[in-house]
């Protein structure tokens, strides 16, 4: 609808037209088709697209379909995901006990970074303040790995790719997230995630 016909609708007294749904089709099988990295971590292809296109319910089922497959064994970060989608839907205990499922069993190279950001992200969702603050306190206090150590500067993690992009993430992993979650405590998941409740200042 073009400024002209809503700024005639209005004079009319007539609603606006409701905007359009968005075009949540996909190719089921071929998205079931792909290999576990390319269907969750392709920007461009898999699941994401989809949740981009603002269908994350069509997002999430797909992400549950694919974990249901023997090929995803394993692949917990693809619950996290369908965990994150239902978040967003607002299906707030259906996310939680995904996001629990999550967790990195002891002893499987993580020293506890992801669980620190599991139990923060859950304890969010429950609005459970103390419970954010005790894993974000947790997540901090965990020591860096020695042979990350000197590329950590001022909770920043500087490295190189091997295609030689030059990175620089917050350190501890998630540490960004975690702390947007408290600046927008009380706010609906989505929001609080987003990249303003992380970076207030837009620096």
């Amino acid at each position: 609808m073009t400024l002209l016909s809503i700024a005639l609708a209005a004079a009319l007294g007539a609603a606006p037209e409701p905007p359009k749904a968005p075009d949540c089709s996909y190719d089921r099988d071929a998205m079931l088709a792909m290999e576990p990295d390319a269907f969750d971590q392709d920007l461009e292809g898999g699941w994401r697209p989809l949740a981009d296109r603002g269908c994350q319910r069509e997002a999430a089922d797909l992400l549950a379909a694919y974990a249901a497959q023997p090929k995803a064994a394993g692949r917990t970060i693809i619950t996290w995901h369908e965990g994150q989608m239902r978040a967003e839907l607002g299906q707030i205990e259906q996310a939680i006990a995904l996001m629990e499922r999550s967790r990195k069993p002891a002893g499987q190279g993580d020293p506890g970074y992801w669980n620190a950001y599991v139990d923060g992200m859950v304890a969010f969702l429950r609005q459970d303040r103390r419970g954010l603050e005790d894993a974000r306190a947790r997540l901090v206090a965990l020591p860096s790995p020695p042979e990350m150590a000197q590329n950590i500067k001022d909770g920043r993690f500087h490295f190189t790719t091997a295609g030689g992009q030059k990175v620089d993430v917050a350190w501890p992993p998630n540490l960004d997230v975690l702390d947007g979650l408290r600046r927008c405590f009380g706010k609906p998941y989505l929001e609080a995630y987003g990249t303003v409740c992380r970076n207030p200042e837009g620096g």
